[in-house]
This record gives structure tokens, C-alpha cells and sequence, in this order.
């Protein structure tokens, strides 16, 4: 006799018993799949959290390059401007960051200067942006972006006036940061504490004694073991389970530790603006740190020249290539959307990289696990025709500010 017997000699009663389990767990599933995708139909991300520095070193990005990414907030694609490229197509499929991407575009091409597009995206408690924008921007707007911001959020006030206090704070991203921050104090930490550190040694110190012990606190291992819980950063259920996957017991709490020490300890404080996002809510103010790419004064003029090479598309990546002819793309910048697709929307993506990928082309994203999701996914026709460069995604993993992501990856077209 066998230790097990064969699934058709189980009793009835154990039959039934196994498909209960099935279906409860396959409810659950569908239940989380439905309350992320109402939570990520809003505004998720007021800010990109992908190193566009990082980016543009791994593209190698240099003029002329013809570019696709994922919009997101709109931060590192204007920033990929300031090596000025020939073109960069822009897609979403969410409504709002296709808005805050060509308001962002838009500021940069009709504000007066520099310092009014450092009050608009980069300070708070600017009370002059939403009068900034009836002047300079919402006449050089497109009609259903000027719509939108125009538009009455559910207090009565237009949306625009988000960045007369702190946009940082808005969106799903910067609600579920004020949660953090919320669990955090409750447990009497204050996470910006950090910011105040001077030297490395002062942050590691700060993370060791106030913050990493907060991921041994019943009520944060309880909130971490569900998948909603990540839900704020814009994770869903199938990305949930490969960072658990990761960890013993496959609890998310260590995962979560060790993504946030990287940010709190592997980078001087002043000069990572993620940093200053997680713990303090906000940018640094110029005796603090430096602004992200896109906002510093050195890439202002750039950015500002080259913002009509920019178009935004409210559509999927694989939709837009479709429309493109043959090798008429360089650049490729996936961010993380891979980690959601099944294999099938996975390979119909590639297919469309490949066919409109020019010679030397290079394509980028980022995974919740280390490795690439490609591994054992992607068609061996398909893979066959990209060079995977892992010694230099390595590197440049270890460099990602934003720190949150476990693994960085560079394809490189064949030939």
C-alpha cells in the first residue's frame, strides 16, 4: 500500500470537504481581484516610484531615441526628456494619471518658469498653483484634460486645487503612506525621524531601533498577512504572492522589512527623494535634499524644449504597438505591469516588442521577486531573439533608490 491513496478512492465526505476549501479560496481570490480593481480605478500614484536615473543609465538613453513607458505619475518620463529623445509615446490605462501626465506637460511648456513648476509639483502649501493654472495652463490644455482637473472632487472643490496643499498626498499611494505613518505612531514611532539623520550610520541606527521593530508587532503581522494590505502601493493579489513567496511561511512582514531598510540605510537621506516620500510625506526643501530629475534647475530648460515631443494614449502598451510599423521603436520602459498579465497578455506583449523593435533595441522593467518574470513564461521564439544583460541589471538594481521592487532587468535586442 502507497501512503496515499489515489484522489478517486478519497471518501465522499473528504471530496467534498477539498472542493469547499477550493471554492472559499478561489472566492477570497476573486473578492481581492475586485476590491483592487475599484481601489486602482481612481488616482493611484501622484508620483512615479521607479529611479528614472537608473532608467536612463540601464536604456543608455541618448538623443534621438524613440521611447514607450508607462505613464504612471508622469515624473519619469519627464525626466527621460532632459536626454532629449526624438519621441516618447506615454500609455495608461488609467484616466486619471493620463490627466497628470499632460498637466505635468503642460506646466512645463506654459508656466513662466522654473520656480512656478517647482511650487506646482515640488512644495506644499502653494495657495497661488490652482490660480496658476486658469492663467498659464488650462488655456494650453486639451479639452478633457482641462475638464478633468476642473472637475469637482467630492467635497465641492475643483481638483486642481490638490496642489494647493500637498499632491503628494493624494491617491491611493499617499493614503495608504498617512496609513503607515497612522500604524507607525501607534506603536509611538515617527517615522520621519529619519530625515533628520546626518550620516548613514545615524539612519541605520534610527531604522535598527525605531523602525524595524514595528514588523515584530502583532498588529502589523496581522495586516501584512492580507493581500489588501498592499493594495495602497498599487500591488495586486498575484504580485502579493510572489513577494511572499520570498520569505519563510510566506509572510509579507520580512519582505516588507528588508525593502524599507534598503530605503531608509543604502542611500544618503538628502539625496533620495523616495526617502523623503515614505517618511516625511513630502519632498525635501532645499537646505534638506535634492528635488527629483525632473524638478532640479539643471534639467529645467531641456525638459522644458523638448515637452511637444511627448504624446499621452489612453491605452494599453500592447494596443499602441500594435499601431506602429516594424523596428520603429529604441526604448521600451515596462515599470512593473508584467508582474499583473498572464502568460497569454505576457507573450501577445513580446510579440508586439519584437516586431516593432528597432536594432540594438532595449526594454526595462522591474519585478516584485528577483528574477524576471519572463523565466519559463515567455515563448522560446520570442526569447530567443533578446539578450538578457543580468550582470548589469544587477547593478543597477543594487542603485534603485525606490528600493522596493526585488529584482531590475535589461533586455537587449539580438543582432
Amino acid at each position: 500500500m502507497t501512503d496515499l491513496a489515489p484522489e478517486t478512492e478519497l471518501p465522499r465526505s473528504s471530496k467534498l470537504k477539498a472542493a469547499l476549501l477550493q471554492h472559499r479560496a478561489l472566492s477570497r481570490d476573486g473578492l481581492s481581484e475586485r476590491l483592487f480593481g475599484m481601489l486602482f480605478s481612481g488616482l493611484v500614484y501622484p508620483q512615479i516610484w521607479e529611479d528614472p536615473e537608473v532608467d536612463m543609465a540601464a536604456m543608455e538613453l541618448g538623443e534621438g531615441h524613440r521611447l514607450v513607458t508607462i505613464g504612471s505619475g508622469g515624473c519619469n518620463m519627464l525626466a527621460y526628456l532632459s536626454r532629449s529623445p526624438g519621441r516618447i509615446d506615454v500609455v495608461d490605462l488609467n484616466p486619471h494619471h493620463v490627466a497628470l501626465n499632460r498637466l505635468k506637460l503642460a506646466a512645463f511648456r506654459h508656466l513662466p518658469d522654473h520656480a512656478a513648476v517647482v511650487r506646482m509639483f515640488g512644495m506644499a502649501g502653494m495657495r497661488t498653483n490652482s490660480c496658476n493654472f486658469d492663467r498659464f495652463i488650462a488655456p494650453n490644455l486639451d479639452a478633457e484634460s482641462r475638464r478633468y482637473w476642473s472637475g469637482r472632487r467630492l467635497d465641492g472643490r475643483r481638483r486642481i486645487t490638490a496642489f494647493n496643499g500637498n499632491f503628494c498626498r493624494t491617491g491611493l499611494l499617499g493614503r495608504f503612506i498617512a496609513a503607515g505613518h497612522l500604524l507607525a505612531l501607534l506603536h509611538g514611532v515617527r517615522l520621519d525621524g529619519i530625515t533628520r539623520a546626518k550620516t548613514l550610520s545615524e539612519q541605520r541606527h534610527y531604522f535598527d531601533t525605531r523602525i524595524a521593530p514595528l514588523f515584530d508587532k502583532p498588529l502589523v503581522r496581522w495586516i501584512t498577512r492580507r493581500k489588501s494590505s498592499l493594495f495602497g502601493l498599487g500591488i495586486p493579489p498575484q504580485q502579493y504572492d510572489e513577494l511572499a513567496s520570498l520569505s519563510d511561511g510566506n509572510s509579507i512582514a520580512p519582505v516588507l522589512k528588508s525593502r524599507l531598510e534598503k530605503l531608509a540605510c543604502d542611500f544618503p537621506v538628502a539625496e533620495n527623494w523616495f526617502a523623503w516620500q515614505a517618511f516625511a510625506r513630502r519632498y525635501p526643501r532645499p537646505q534638506e535634499g535634492r528635488l527629483p530629475t525632473y524638478l532640479r534647475k539643471e534639467n529645467y530648460e531641456a525638459i522644458r524644449a523638448n515637452a511637444g515631443r511627448v504624446a499621452v494614449h489612453h491605452a494599453s502598451f500592447t494596443e499602441l504597438l500594435a499601431g506602429k510599423p516594424a523596428a520603429s521603436v529604441d526604448r521600451f520602459v515596462l515599470l512593473d505591469a508584467q508582474d499583473w498579465m498572464s502568460d497569454r497578455q505576457l507573450n501577445a506583449l513580446w510579440s508586439e516588442i519584437s516586431r516593432t523593435a528597432a536594432p540594438g533595441a532595449r526594454v526595462i522593467f522591474r519585478t516584485a521577486a528577483e528574477r524576471s518574470v519572463l523565466d519559463g513564461r515567455l515563448s522560446s521564439a520570442l526569447l530567443d531573439q533578446w539578450h538578457y544583460l543580468a550582470e548589469r541589471s544587477r547593478e543597477l538594481g543594487v542603485e534603485d533608490r525606490s528600493a522596493i521592487y526585488g529584482g531590475f532587468h535589461i533586455y537587449e535586442r539580438k543582432g
